[in-house]
C-alpha cells in the first residue's frame, strides 16, 4: 500500500539538515496523514484484547457462516495481501539499488499485522455470537483516513504518471476498507444455538447493528406504533435475564447477607480482642459500643452489596461520560481555530471545511458518548430500583411484631415512593462531585490561555453571586416549607371532608367548610407564589451570571491587558466557555443537594432492611393465652373508651387457632368447629355464653373468669351490669332480660335464628346479632349500596385536545398570556441585540494596538444585558402569576363541583379517585404546568434567536435548516405521541406496585401464617418486571429523543460554519463567531424544546382530570331567592310523609314507596326494620339527601322541595351512628360556624358529662384533634357529637342509632341529656336495636320499602307481627 509510505515532505524530511517544511502545523497535511496512519493500529491494539477478553467471558453461541461474514473476510484478507504488497515493494526497491525511507517499511509492516488482527477479531466475533461490532466499526472508519487523505493529495497533485502502483494501491485501499465499514454497519444472523432461551418477544437491541444502537434507532418501531395507535401490553418487549426481578434481587439479597455476615464476624473479632486487651469493665464497653454502631449504621453492609453487583456497569458509564467531556472541550478549541482561519486572509482554503467538519464530528462523538453514559446510568437505576424494591418486599415478609408495630404502612410506601427513586436518580449524580470540579478547573484554564489574568475576575464575579444564591436558596426553602405545611393541612381536611360528606350534607356545612378550605388554600398559594417568585430571581442569576463573568471579564480585559483588543477568537471563545463554567457552577450544588437526599433515604433503608426478623425456624402459630389452655369464646368487656380493641391486635399469629373444642361449643356454634373466637362488645346480654371474660378498666385487665364467677364477685362487671339498668319509669315494654344461672345455652338473645330468603344476616356465633344487623345497614340501608357502581378513575389516550390548553390559557386570563408572550419576545430581542453587538464589537478596527470605541461598545453590552435580565425576570414572574391564578380557579371550580355534586355520587367514586384530584392533579397544576411552560417558551424563543443569528450571518443556511425543521417536526411528534403513553402505563404499573406492597405489609401475618410468601413473592416480581417492561422502553425513547435531536442541533453547527467557511471573503470573523457559536448553544435546546412540550402534554392532562366533575349532575340549589322556609320556621317540627317515595338511581325501582304518615310537633317517634327496609331511607329524603321520587315532605305545612338545602338542613340536627370530628380544635368541631360563646358550649360539655375530661386536654377548648378524632375513643366522640347537636336547638332531631357505638351506661347518660334538651322537640328516631326505641310514643316498623306496622311498643308486641319477631330475634321477648 503507498499511502502509508509516502513521506509527508519528500526525502527532505528524513534529512536532519534541510529546514522542516513551513506547512507543518497541527492541522497540517503532513499531520492528518501521519495520524492516519498510527491512530487505526493504536486503536485497536488498545481495544482489540480487551474487546476479545470481554467477549471471551460474555459469548451467546457461535453465528452460522453468513454471507456477511464471508465477504468481511474475504475483503479483509485482499487487504491483507495489498499490505504485504506494500511491505515486498519497497524492499524490491530497495534490492535494486534504489533507498527507502524507514516508514516505507514500518507503516506498511503495521498495518499488515493489523489487518490480521482485524480478521482474527471478525473470526472470534462468529464463534462468540457478537453480530454487530462496535470494536470493528470504529476501527474501519478511521482506516478511511488515510487513505481519504493520501487520494485528496494525490488528486491534487495531478502525478499518476510518474507513480502509477501508488495511485492505483491508495485507490484501491480506500474503496476495500470503504467497503468494511459499510459492512460493519450490517448486522450479521442469530446464533445457531444461543445459550440464552429464545424470548416471546425479544428486544429489538440483540438484532439492531451499531449505528443502530449508537443512535438508538433499534427503538423506532415502537416510536411508530405509538404514533399510530395507543401501546398495548403485547407491544412491550420480554425482559432480558439480567434486568429480571428474580435475578436481580437474588443476586443483590445473596451479596447483602454475605455482607452482613462479613460486618458480623469483624464484630466478634473486634469484641475478642477487647476480652484479652482490657479489663472486663472496658471490654463491655466495647461490646456495647461495637454493638451500637452495628445497629445504629447498617448502611455499610447495604452499600457493599450494591457495589459488587452494579460497579461494573457504573465504571463503564463513567468511562463514556469522561471520553465525551474529552470532545466536549475540544468543541471550544475547534472554534478558536476556526475563528482564526476566517480571521486569517493567508489560511489554506481546505482548513475551514476541515475545522467545521472536525467540529461537527467532536460534537457528534460528545452527544453520542453523553447519550449512551445516560442509558448505562438510567438501566442501571432501572435495575437498582427493581433490586431494592425486591428486597424491600421481602422484608416486609419477614419483618417480626415489634419491628411491624415500629413501621407503619405509610413508611414502607414511603420507602418505594420516595426513597428509592431518590436513591436511583443520585446515581447520575455520583460523578458530579469530581467531575464538575474537573470542568471548573478546565475552564479556568481556557480564559487564562484566551485572557491571561483577566480570567481571574471572572472567580471573583462567581464567588460574589454565591452570597445571593445562598440567600436567595435559604428564603425559597422557607416558603416552600410554609407551603407543604399548608399543603398538608388542606390535604387532611378535605380528606377529611370527602370521607364525611354524608354527614356534612346532613348537617348543610358545606359552605362553612369550602371557607375553611379555600382559606387554607390562598396561604398554600400565596407562599407558593413568593416561593417560585424567588426560584425566578434564581434563574435569572443563573442565566444573567454569563452575561455578568463576561462583562466584568472583557472591561477589565480592555483597560488593563497589553493585548486589549477584543477580537472574534476572545469574545465567543470566552462565552463558550463560560457557557460550560456556569452549568457547572449551577448543577455542583444541586449535586451536593441531591446527593445528601439519598444518602438521608439510603440510611432509612438500610435501616428498615437491619429491622428484627421473625425466626424462621419458630413454630406458625403460637396461642397468646389467657389462663385457658382448651379452645374457647372469650368476651372482652367495659366501658367506653377502656381499651378493649387495642388488645386484640394480632403479635405475628392470628386470631384462629386450631386447638380442641367441647362438643357443647360445637352444636352451639357450628360455622367455627374447634375455633378460639375473641368477641369485643359492651353488649351485656350475649356475656353468658362466652366461656372466659376479661373486663377491661382504664386500658388495664380488670377481672376475668366466667360470666356465673364475675357476678358473684361483685367487681367490675357487676358494676358495669348495674349502671345499664335503666333507672325507674325508663323504658317501656320491659328491660333487657338476663340470662339464669342455670341455662348454659344463656338468653334466647344469645343466637338469632337463620331468616329465610328475606333475613338478611346469617347467624353471628357469640356475636351481637343487632349490632352486626347494624353494621350491614351502614352498607346496605343507604342509597349508595342499591346498585351503584364504583366509579372508575378515567385513563387519557392518544393527544390531548386543544380545549384543554384554551380551559388552561382562560383561567389565566387572555391579558396575562399575551402580555406574558411579549415579555419573552423583548428579553430574547435583547439577548440577540447583546450577541449582535459583541461580534460589531470583534470586528473593530485595531489602532495602536486599540480600539476605538472600546467605552460606548461595553456600556451598550452592560445595558442589553441589564434589559435581558429585567425581560427574564419579568417574562418568568408573569407565568408564575399566571398559573396562580389559573390554579386558584381551577381549585375553586373543582371544589365547588364536587360539593354541589349529590350524596350519590360520593357514594359511587372512590375517595382515592376525588384526593388524587385534589392533591397531585392539583399540585401539577400548581407547579409542573406552570414550570414546563415557562421552560418551554425560554428554549423555544432561545431557539428562534439562534435560528435567526445563523440566518443573519449566512442566509445560505437556510436552505439547509428548512429540511433540518421539518426533520425535527417528524422526531417530535413521534416522540411525544409514544412518550405520553409510556409516562402514563409507567405511572399506572407502579401504583400497583406500591399499592401490592402496602397490602402485604398489613397482612403479611396472615400470609406467614399459610405459607404463602412464595406466591406473593412472585407476584410481587411480576408487578416490578411488568413495571420494569414499560419503563425501559420509555428511557431508550428519552434517550432516542435526545441523540437525534442533538444531532439534529450539531448539524445546524455544521451548516452555519460550513457556509461561514465557504463564504469567508463575505464575512467578518465577528458575525461568524456570533452565528456559530449561537448554533453551538442550541445543540441541547432541541432537545428540551421536545422534552418540555411533551412534559407540558402530560402536565396538562391534570386540567382535564380536574374539569372532569364539571359535567357531573348536580343537587338541587343550596340557597332560593324566595323561601317560605325563612326563621324562625319550622316552629313546631310536625313532619308529614304524603305517598312519598324515591329511588337510588333513575333505572333502579323504588326503594321507598307509598309511605304517608304524619309525625306530630314534639313526638318521639321510632324507626325500625330489617337491614334493607328502608329506614335510612326516610331519612335521607326528609333532609333531601336523594330527591322524592314521588310523593313529598312537608314540615309545618311547607313543602320541603321549595325550601333550599342551606335553610332545611340547617334547621334539622342529626346525630349519626358513627360519630364524626374535623381535623381542628375541639371548638371548631362543636361550633363549625362560630355562633355560640365559650359559656355555651362549657354547658353542653357539661350536659354531656365531658367537662372534666376536656378540662384536662392541653388547651381544653382549642385542643386539636387528630385525623377524624382518633384520639379520643368512640364513645367520646360520640358524646362530643352530641354536644354539638345541643347547640344547634333545632326542632326536628335524627338519632341514626346514635347510641350503638358506646355502653350502656354511657347510653343511658346520652338518652338522659337528650331528654332534657329535645324534651320539646320531634324526634325521629332510627333503631338497628330494638331496646332503643322501647321508650318512644310510636314506633314504625319498615319493610320493603314500606310502612309495614305502626303503634306504641306495647300495642305492636301484643300484635304480635313483625316488630314482635324483631323483638325476639334481639332477646327482648
Amino acid at each position: 500500500m503507498a499511502a502509508p509510505g509516502e513521506p509527508c515532505a519528500g526525502l527532505g524530511v528524513w534529512n536532519q539538515t534541510e529546514p522542516e517544511p513551513a506547512a507543518h502545523g497541527p492541522l497540517s497535511l503532513c499531520f492528518l496523514r501521519t495520524a492516519g496512519v498510527w491512530l487505526p493500529p493504536m486503536y485497536l491494539w488498545v481495544l482489540g484484547p480487551i474487546y476479545l477478553l470481554h467477549i471471551h467471558r460474555h459469548g451467546r453461541g457461535y453465528l452460522r457462516m453468513s454471507p456477511l461474514f464471508r465477504v468481511k473476510m474475504v475483503l479483509g484478507f485482499v487487504l491483507m495481501l495489498l499490505c504485504a504488497f506494500n511491505v515486498a515493494l519497497p524492499l524490491w526497491k530497495i534490492q535494486q539499488g534504489t533507498p527507502q525511507a524507514p516508514e516505507f517499511l514500518i507503516h506498511p509492516t503495521v498495518w499488515l499485522t493489523t489487518m490480521g488482527f482485524a480478521v482474527f477479531l471478525i473470526h472470534m466475533e462468529r464463534k462468540k455470537g457478537v453480530r454487530a461490532s462496535g470494536v470493528l466499526f470504529g476501527y474501519w472508519l478511521l482506516c478511511c483516513l488515510l487513505p481519504a487523505t493520501s487520494t485528496a493529495q494525490q488528486a491534487s497533485r495531478g502525478d499518476f504518471q510518474s507513480d502509477p502502483l501508488g495511485h492505483l494501491s491508495t485507490y484501491l485501499c480506500l474503496s476495500l476498507v470503504v467497503a468494511q465499514f459499510v459492512l460493519s454497519c450490517l448486522v450479521d444472523w442469530p446464533p445457531f444455538f444461543p445459550k440464552d432461551a429464545q424470548q416471546p418477544n425479544p428486544c429489538p437491541k440483540a438484532g439492531a447493528s451499531f449505528p443502530s444502537r449508537a443512535m438508538f434507532w433499534w427503538i423506532s418501531g415502537l416510536l411508530w406504533r405509538g404514533y399510530r395507535k395507543p401501546l398495548g401490553p403485547k407491544d412491550f418487549w420480554s425482559l432480558e435475564r439480567e434486568q429480571c426481578s428474580e435475578e436481580l434481587v437474588s443476586r443483590l439479597e445473596r451479596e447483602w447477607r454475605r455482607s452482613r455476615r462479613g460486618a458480623q464476624r469483624r464484630t466478634k473479632v473486634s469484641k475478642s480482642k477487647g476480652r484479652h486487651g482490657v479489663e472486663a469493665a472496658e471490654t463491655e464497653a466495647a461490646e456495647k459500643e461495637a454493638l451500637l454502631q452495628q445497629e445504629g449504621s447498617p448502611r455499610g453492609p447495604l452499600l457493599r452489596a450494591l457495589c459488587r453487583v452494579f460497579r461494573s456497569t457504573f465504571l463503564l458509564g463513567t468511562l463514556s461520560l469522561v471520553i465525551s467531556d474529552v470532545f466536549r472541550f475540544s468543541v471550544p478549541k475547534l472554534l478558536s481555530l476556526f475563528l482564526e482561519f476566517m480571521d486569517s486572509p493567508e489560511a489554506p482554503a481546505w482548513k475551514g471545511p476541515l475545522l467545521a467538519t472536525l467540529m461537527f464530528l467532536a460534537a457528534c462523538l460528545q452527544t453520542l458518548f453523553e447519550q449512551h453514559f445516560m442509558y448505562r446510568v438510567k438501566v442501571l437505576q432501572m435495575r437498582l430500583r427493581t433490586a431494592i424494591t425486591g428486597l424491600v418486599y421481602r422484608k416486609v415478609l419477614a419483618l417480626s411484631s415489634s419491628a411491624r408495630r415500629a413501621s407503619a404502612v405509610g413508611d414502607v410506601v414511603n420507602l418505594l415512593s420516595v426513597d428509592v427513586p431518590r436513591l436511583t436518580e443520585s446515581v447520575l449524580y455520583l460523578n458530579s462531585s469530581w467531575m464538575l470540579l474537573l470542568w471548573i478547573c478546565l475552564c479556568f484554564a481556557y480564559l487564562w490561555q484566551l485572557l491571561g489574568p483577566s480570567a481571574l475576575t471572572a472567580i471573583a464575579v462567581f464567588l460574589g453571586l454565591l452570597p445571593l444564591n445562598f440567600f436567595i436558596t435559604k428564603k425559597k426553602g422557607h416558603y416552600q416549607e410554609e407551603q407543604m405545611r399548608q399543603k398538608d393541612s388542606r390535604a387532611r381536611l378535605t380528606s377529611s371532608v370527602l370521607r364525611t360528606m354524608r354527614t356534612i350534607k346532613a348537617h348543610g356545612w358545606e359552605e362553612a367548610f369550602l371557607e375553611r378550605v379555600l382559606r387554607i388554600r390562598g396561604q398554600e398559594l400565596g407562599a407558593l407564589r413568593t416561593s417560585t417568585l424567588l426560584f425566578s430571581v434564581s434563574l435569572v442569576s443563573f442565566q444573567v451570571s454569563t452575561f455578568l463573568v463576561a462583562l466584568v471579564v472583557f472591561t477589565v480585559h480592555t483597560l488593563v491587558a497589553e493585548d486589549n483588543a477584543m477580537d472574534a477568537e476572545k469574545a465567543f471563545v470566552t462565552l463558550t466557555v463560560l457557557g460550560i463554567l456556569n452549568k457547572a457552577q449551577a448543577f455542583l450544588p444541586l449535586s451536593v443537594h441531591l446527593l445528601v437526599q439519598a444518602w438521608v433515604s439510603f440510611n432509612r433503608l438500610a435501616a428498615f432492611l437491619s429491622l428484627e426478623e421473625v425466626d424462621p425456624s419458630a413454630e406458625d402459630v403460637k396461642a397468646a393465652s389467657l389462663g385457658e389452655g382448651q379452645a374457647q369464646q372469650e368476651g372482652k368487656e367495659g366501658a367506653t373508651g377502656k381499651g378493649r380493641a387495642p388488645r386484640c391486635e394480632p403479635g405475628g399469629a392470628p386470631f384462629l387457632l386450631g386447638l380442641p373444642k367441647t362438643g357443647q361449643a360445637q352444636e352451639r356454634d357450628p360455622p367455627f368447629p374447634a375455633q378460639t373466637r375473641i368477641l369485643v362488645t359492651h353488649t351485656h346480654h350475649v356475656l353468658p355464653q362466652a366461656d372466659c371474660i376479661v373486663v377491661l378498666a382504664e386500658g388495664a385487665i380488670a377481672e376475668m373468669g366466667t360470666y356465673q364467677e364475675l357476678l358473684r364477685r361483685k367487681g367490675a362487671l357487676a358494676a358495669l351490669l348495674e349502671g345499664a339498668r335503666p333507672r325507674a319509669g325508663g323504658a317501656q315494654g320491659g328491660t333487657e332480660p338476663v340470662a339464669s344461672a342455670g341455662d348454659p345455652g344463656g338468653s334466647p338473645g344469645g343466637r338469632r335464628p337463620e331468616h329465610g330468603p328475606e333475613g338478611s344476616v346469617r347467624s353471628t356465633p357469640g356475636g351481637d346479632a343487632t349490632t352486626s344487623e347494624g353494621q350491614m345497614a351502614v352498607l346496605q340501608d343507604g342509597p349508595e349500596r342499591a346498585g351503584w357502581p364504583a366509579a372508575e378513575d378515567s385513563v387519557q389516550h392518544g393527544r390531548v385536545k386543544a380545549a384543554v390548553y384554551l380551559t388552561y390559557l382562560r383561567a389565566v386570563g387572555a391579558p396575562l398570556c399575551a402580555y406574558t408572550l411579549f415579555l419573552f419576545l423583548c428579553q430574547q430581542t435583547a439577548s440577540f441585540c447583546q450577541g449582535y453587538w459583541l461580534s460589531l464589537w470583534a470586528d473593530d478596527p485595531i489602532q495602536a494596538g486599540r480600539q476605538e470605541h472600546t467605552a460606548l461598545r461595553g456600556w451598550v453590552f452592560a445595558l442589553l444585558g441589564c434589559l435581558q435580565a429585567i425581560g427574564l425576570f419579568a417574562s418568568t414572574a408573569a407565568v408564575v402569576l399566571g398559573g396562580i391564578r389559573a390554579s386558584r380557579l381551577l381549585f375553586r371550580g373543582l371544589l365547588w363541583d364536587v360539593a354541589r355534586s349529590p350524596i350519590g355520587f360520593f357514594e359511587r367514586t372512590p375517595v382515592g379517585n376525588l384526593l388524587n384530584r385534589f392533591s397531585k392533579e392539583m399540585d401539577t397544576v400548581d407547579v409542573d404546568i406552570p414550570d414546563k411552560a415557562r421552560s418551554l417558551l425560554i428554549s423555544a424563543f432561545g431557539l428562534l434567536e439562534a435560528g435567526l443569528a445563523v440566518s443573519t450571518a449566512t442566509p445560505l443556511a437556510l436552505v439547509a435548516i428548512l429540511p433540518l425543521l421539518v426533520l425535527y417536526a417528524g422526531l417530535q411528534s413521534l416522540y411525544v405521541a409514544t412518550s405520553c403513553q409510556l409516562r402514563r402505563l409507567e405511572s399506572a404499573s407502579h401504583s400497583s406496585v406500591c399499592s401490592h406492597v402496602a397490602e402485604t405489609f398489613q397482612g403479611s401475618t396472615v400470609v406467614r401464617a399459610f405459607g404463602a410468601q412464595g406466591p406473593f413473592v412472585a407476584q410481587s416480581d411480576a408487578l416490578v418486571d411488568e413495571n420494569q417492561r414499560v419503563s425501559f422502553p420509555r428511557l431508550v425513547v428519552d434517550r432516542w429523543l435526545a441523540a437525534n435531536m442533538e444531532l439534529l442541533g450539531n448539524g445546524l453547527v455544521f451548516v452555519a460554519a460550513m457556509c461561514a467557511a465557504l463564504s469567508k471573503a463575505h464575512l467578518s470573523a465577528g458575525i461568524v463567531g456570533f452565528s456559530v457559536s449561537a448554533a453551538l448553544q442550541v445543540t441541547q435546546t432541541l432537545q428540551w424544546v421536545v422534552r418540555n412540550w411533551t412534559d407540558l402534554e402530560n402536565s396538562i392532562v391534570s386540567v382535564e382530570r380536574v374539569q372532569d366533575y364539571a359535567r357531573t349532575a348536580k343537587e338541587a340549589p343550596w340557597r332560593l331567592p324566595s323561601c317560605p322556609g325563612r326563621p324562625p320556621w319550622p316552629r313546631g317540627g310536625q313532619i308529614e310523609f304524603r305517598n312519598f317515595g324515591l329511588r337510588h338511581r333513575p333505572e333502579l325501582p323504588l326503594a321507598v314507596q307509598g309511605v304517608t304518615f304524619k309525625i306530630h310537633a314534639g313526638e318521639k317517634v321510632g324507626i325500625v326494620g330489617r337491614t334493607g327496609a328502608g329506614k335510612s331511607s326516610l331519612a335521607g329524603g326528609l333532609l333531601r339527601l336523594q330527591e322524592a321520587a314521588e310523593g313529598g315532605v312537608w314540615i309545618d305545612g311547607v313543602p320541603i322541595a321549595h325550601v333550599g338545602l342551606r335553610a332545611l338542613r340547617s334547621r334539622i340536627t342529626v346525630i349519626p351512628q358513627d360519630p364524626v370530628l374535623f381535623p381542628g380544635s375541639l371548638r371548631m368541631n362543636l361550633d363549625l360556624r362560630q355562633e355560640h360563646a365559650d359559656e355555651a358550649i362549657w354547658a353542653a360539655l357539661e350536659t354531656v358529662q365531658l367537662r372534666a375530661f376536656v378540662a384536662s386536654l392541653p388547651g381544653q377548648l382549642q385542643y386539636q384533634c387528630a385525623h377524624q378524632g382518633d384520639d379520643l375513643s368512640v364513645g367520646q366522640k360520640q358524646l362530643l357529637c352530641l354536644a354539638r347537636a345541643l347547640l344547634r336547638k333545632t326542632q326536628i332531631l335524627i338519632l341514626d342509632e346514635a347510641t350503638a357505638a358506646v355502653d350502656p351506661g354511657t347510653e343511658l347518660q346520652m338518652q338522659a341529656a337528650l331528654g332534657g334538651w329535645f324534651a320539646q322537640c320531634t324526634v325521629l328516631l332510627i333503631a338497628h336495636r330494638l331496646r332503643s326505641v322501647m321508650d318512644c310514643a310510636r314506633v314504625l316498623v319498615m319493610d320493603k320499602g314500606q310502612v309495614a306496622e305502626s303503634g306504641s311498643p306495647a300495642q305492636l308486641l301484643a300484635h304480635k307481627g313483625l316488630f314482635y319477631r324483631l323483638a325476639q330475634e334481639s332477646g327482648l321477648v
